[in-house]
């Protein structure tokens, strides 16, 4: 199915994978990008990044399992969500791209793009990381947060009640226990990461957001943004090759920020 979105011919399909159907959409034009979604996001979510992207780049998104119209799973895990990704990619023919894409990865969409680059060295042409990936030097979710990250958890899982009731294409089906352990998950994936950015030979872009935690100057928001500055830096420091930008913003950049991220991935791709 084709469709136009501000002047764009976009093309959707799906993907078969796992015993799940994976919605793919790709349109625009120029060098291709593939853009990943981070836990809690969709395709719907980052519309406006998206359509930013295409007036410049070819770009193929999707939505991750219990994710959008992704239909939702009886398994979801790091490696899960990366073989969704590694099946959207194994497309090459359907995808129809000119050449290897450069991978832009959202949050845990990041964790995932530097996985399967440092799986598959030669499918991709670079990567842009935004807000994840971050091979923190100390966990960021300590006893002391756990409370709090269940919570918060709890109060995401309730909210998207409302979008699953509508159908709607924003809708996440995981459940507060769900994203509570996929958090604890990710924190020891990224304690972990450094090894696998060692193994990448591409172009690697960060775009970070400099207050993930909120501008609060009191609770565990000092300690988060500190952590978060300290990974990257430390990253930079071991690999040159990677660098790094910085938004005034917290871990909402891509939907309160997307032209300034469109401008910068523009400059990068085009370097």
């Amino acid at each position: 199915m084709t469709t136009n979105r501000g002047g764009t011919a976009v093309r959707h399909f799906t993907v078969h994978h796992d015993g799940v159907t994976v919605p793919v959409s790709r349109g625009g034009r120029g060098r291709p990008l593939v853009l990943c979604p981070g836990l809690n996001s969709t395709q719907a979510d980052l519309h406006e990044l998206t359509g930013l992207l295409r007036r410049d780049h070819d770009v193929v998104t999707f939505d991750l399992r219990g994710h959008g119209l992704a239909p939702a799973a009886d398994r979801c895990s790091f490696d899960v969500f990366l073989g969704d990704l590694v099946a959207v990619l194994a497309e090459p023919g359907r995808l129809g791209l000119a050449g290897p894409p450069v991978l832009v990865g959202y949050s845990l969409g990041a964790d995932l793009a530097v996985h399967y680059a440092s799986e598959h060295p030669d499918a991709v042409a670079g990567l842009v990381l935004i807000d994840g990936a971050n091979p923190l030097p100390e966990p960021f979710i300590t006893g002391g947060d756990l409370a709090a990250f269940r919570a918060m958890a709890e109060e995401l899982a309730t909210r998207q009640e409302a979008e699953r009731a509508r159908g709607s294409a924003r809708q996440v089906s995981l459940t507060a226990q769900d994203i509570h352990e996929l958090n604890l998950e990710i924190d020891v994936v990224r304690s972990e990461i450094l090894t696998r950015y060692r193994k990448i030979d591409r172009p690697i872009s960060m775009i970070m957001s400099t207050s993930i935690a909120g501008d609060s100057g009191e609770g565990r928001a000092p300690r988060h943004n500190r952590l978060w500055r300290t990974g990257v830096e430390r990253l930079v420091r071991e690999l040159p090759r990677v660098s790094a930008s910085w938004l005034d913003a917290d871990h909402r950049l891509v939907f309160t920020h997307a032209p300034e991220i469109a401008r910068i991935i523009g400059r990068l791709v085009r370097c």
